[in-house]
């Protein structure tokens, strides 16, 4: 049958960019944004089964890097100068051009709002069985837009 597919062509985990407030991450290696939602859950008398509602949500980011800038450092350096914590608007847009996904979608894009660090942060990292330095930063967002 001409013109008709033969391969299907899931979306690739590799085309993509991660911004921080703007600014290119060029060197990101891994990007995960998480939506963790808040579940109560309970009984009623004569029902077998459970009840679920979603009363709040959680939502966790991950960016992997390439050590190439002192970013975190300097994120650091001015919480310990002014008290104040960073807050940040991190973004991920996904756009495999070769993929089902953006024949139907375009790309998938997520921005993460009032992102706070919450995981540690090492400040250097040397090992003689290393090759290159990578960092991996965990925040928590305030919402998604």
């Amino acid at each position: 049958m001409a013109g008709e597919r033969v391969n299907r062509s899931p979306l690739s985990a590799r085309e993509g960019k991660v911004y921080l407030d703007g600014v290119l991450i060029a060197d990101a290696c891994k990007f995960l944004v998480v939506f963790k939602p808040t579940v109560w859950s309970g009984k009623q008398l004569s029902e077998r089964g459970t009840n679920r509602r979603w009363i709040g949500y959680d939502i966790e980011v991950t960016v992997e890097e390439w050590k190439t800038t002192r970013r975190y450092r300097g994120m650091i350096d001015e919480y310990l100068k002014s008290g104040k914590t960073p807050e940040l608007t991190i973004q991920g847009i996904q756009d495999d051009k070769n993929s089902d996904f953006y024949d139907v979608n375009k790309s998938e894009e997520v921005t993460c709002i009032g992102c706070v660090p919450t995981d540690d942060i090492n400040l250097i990292d040397m090992d003689t069985e290393g090759d290159v330095v990578k960092e991996s930063i965990k925040f928590g967002a305030k919402d998604l837009v």
